[in-house]
């Protein structure tokens, strides 16, 4: 019953862990969006360049923040599994592809297309 209650556990923090991650990276994604849609709006008004310039300082702020954030996320992944391999008898919880969560290295193998 405790090994149960174990992985019952591990496994809520995987899945949290896991949604967390994807809300970080959706608020990405709309303040991506919402700067795409400013820089419209600024040139279908007529609004001035120095104008609206405070407005685009914010949203980087707010996206360093959240880059910060996912960093934040991404370390705390890693020291979750760390701590993982330190409680005997309980299974891996992956999602995804099933590799290695996160991957060891920032190596990516990049191609060049034309």
């Amino acid at each position: 019953m405790r090994k149960q209650m174990m992985e019952n556990a591990a496994l809520e923090v995987a899945e949290q862990i896991r949604a967390v991650e994807e809300c970080i990276d959706s608020a990405l994604a709309e303040v991506a969006d919402l700067q795409s849609k400013m820089v419209r709006a600024r040139s279908v008004t007529g609004v001035g360049f120095a104008t609206s310039h405070p407005a685009f300082e914010q949203l980087a702020a707010t996206t360093s923040g959240l880059i910060a954030a996912r960093g934040g996320v991404a370390n705390c992944h890693t020291a979750l599994v760390e701590t993982k391999r330190a409680i005997p008898g309980l299974r891996t919880t992956a999602f995804g592809e099933g590799d290695e969560c996160p991957p060891p290295s920032g190596f990516v193998d990049l191609r060049i297309v034309a």
